[in-house]
C-alpha cells in the first residue's frame, strides 16, 4: 500500500483542471468508498490502538505514529454500522481535515483513481446513508460512494460555531442588512457552520450546493440584466464539489465579463494543501480554511468595510 502513496505529494497538477484523485477504500461490506487524495497523509496497516476513558463511540481509540498521538475513528461505526471488526487486517487512513490529523480505520484500502469532477455526482434522493454522503460516482461500473467526513468529524468533535462576542458590532449589523453572500458547498454540516456565522453578521445568504448549481444561479442572474458584483458582497466557497469544483467555478466567473468582478473567497478543508499559487491563477480574491467562526466573520466584515470604504472615497 506505501506503493500507492508515493506519490501523493506530486498530484496537485491536477489542482484547476477540474479533476481529482480517489484513493477506495472499503468498510464493512463489499460497498466501495472514496476520499481525496488531498486529504491523505499516508496509509498504513491498523496499529496498535491504546484505549482511553470517555472517548466517543466512534473512536476506537489513540495511535502512536511518527512521534505523534492521533485518533483513530471507525468510519463504519460513524456511518451508522457496527464497529469494524478483526483490527489485525484492517487499515488506518491518516488524514488532514481543517488543521487537524485523525486517522480512519476502514477494512481494506484499494487503489486511487483519476477522476473529473464532472463525473462526481450528488447522491441521488432515497439512497442509503444519504444522511452521510457528499457525492457518488461509479468507477468500472460500480458505484462509489463519497462520505461526508466533515459531518462524521462534527459529531464526534463538535467544532465552535458562535461568533465570539464583540467581533459583531451593531454597526456592522446595520450595514449588513442590505447585503446577500452567496454560499457554495457540498456539505451540509459546513452550509450549516457558514450560515450560522453569517447570520450573526446580519446578512442576506444563498445556499447552493455545488459549483455547477452556482455557476448556473450566477449566470441566470445575469441574464437577467442582475449586476451581481453589485447585488452580491461575496462569495464564499468550498474547493471540493461534484459537478465542478471551486478552483473551475472561480475561474468561469472570471472568464464571464459580466460576473467577473465578484468578490471571491475560497473556504476549505484542505487545509494541508492549500495552494496559494493556484488561487492567485484562477483569480479568487481570498482564501480561509475552514472552519474559524471568527476569522470568517472578520473577513466578511472586512469586505463590508471595504465597500464603505469606496464609497467613502467616492463622495
Amino acid at each position: 500500500m506505501a506503493g500507492v502513496m508515493d506519490s501523493v505529494n506530486q498530484r496537485t497538477q491536477l489542482v484547476g483542471q477540474n479533476r481529482l484523485e480517489l484513493l477506495l477504500f472499503r468498510l464493512a461490506g463489499n460497498q466501495l468508498y472514496g476520499i481525496n487524495v488531498f486529504k491523505v497523509k499516508e496509509v498504513l496497516q491498523c496499529p496498535r490502538l491504546t484505549a482511553m476513558p470517555k472517548l466517543h463511540p466512534v473512536v476506537r481509540g489513540v495511535a502512536h505514529i511518527r512521534g505523534g498521538t492521533l485518533p483513530i475513528l471507525d468510519l463504519n461505526r460513524a456511518t451508522g454500522g457496527p464497529g469494524l471488526d478483526d483490527l489485525e487486517t484492517a487499515f488506518v487512513i491518516i488524514t488532514e481535515y481543517n488543521y487537524k490529523v485523525q486517522g480512519f480505520l476502514v477494512r481494506s484500502v484499494e487503489r486511487i483513481v483519476n477522476m473529473n469532477w464532472s463525473e462526481i455526482h450528488p447522491p441521488p434522493k432515497g439512497t442509503g446513508r444519504e444522511h452521510y454522503l457528499t457525492a457518488v460516482t461509479r468507477v468500472d461500473n460500480q458505484m462509489v460512494e463519497i462520505i461526508d467526513v466533515e459531518k462524521v468529524l462534527a459529531e464526534v468533535v463538535p467544532a465552535n460555531e458562535k461568533v465570539s462576542e464583540g467581533v459583531v458590532d451593531a454597526g456592522t449589523q446595520a450595514e449588513a442588512v442590505s447585503r446577500r453572500v452567496l454560499i457554495v458547498d457540498d456539505s451540509s454540516i459546513a452550509r450549516k457552520q457558514v450560515m450560522r456565522c453569517l447570520q450573526e453578521i446580519g446578512v442576506e445568504i444563498v445556499a447552493l450546493n455545488d459549483g455547477r448549481q452556482a455557476l448556473d444561479w450566477l449566470k441566470a442572474r445575469a441574464d437577467e440584466g442582475e449586476d451581481v458584483s453589485e447585488s452580491l458582497l461575496m462569495m464564499i466557497s468550498d474547493i471540493e464539489m461534484p459537478e465542478m469544483d471551486g478552483y473551475t467555478l472561480t475561474a468561469e466567473v472570471r472568464n464571464d465579463p459580466r460576473l467577473n468582478k465578484l468578490h471571491i473567497m475560497l473556504h476549505t478543508s484542505l487545509s494541508g494543501v492549500f495552494n496559494q499559487a493556484m488561487v492567485k491563477k484562477v483569480g479568487a480574491d481570498d482564501f480561509l480554511a475552514k472552519f474559524k467562526p471568527d476569522d470568517l466573520a472578520q473577513r466578511v466584515i472586512a469586505r463590508l468595510h471595504s465597500l464603505r470604504g469606496d464609497a467613502d472615497g467616492q463622495a
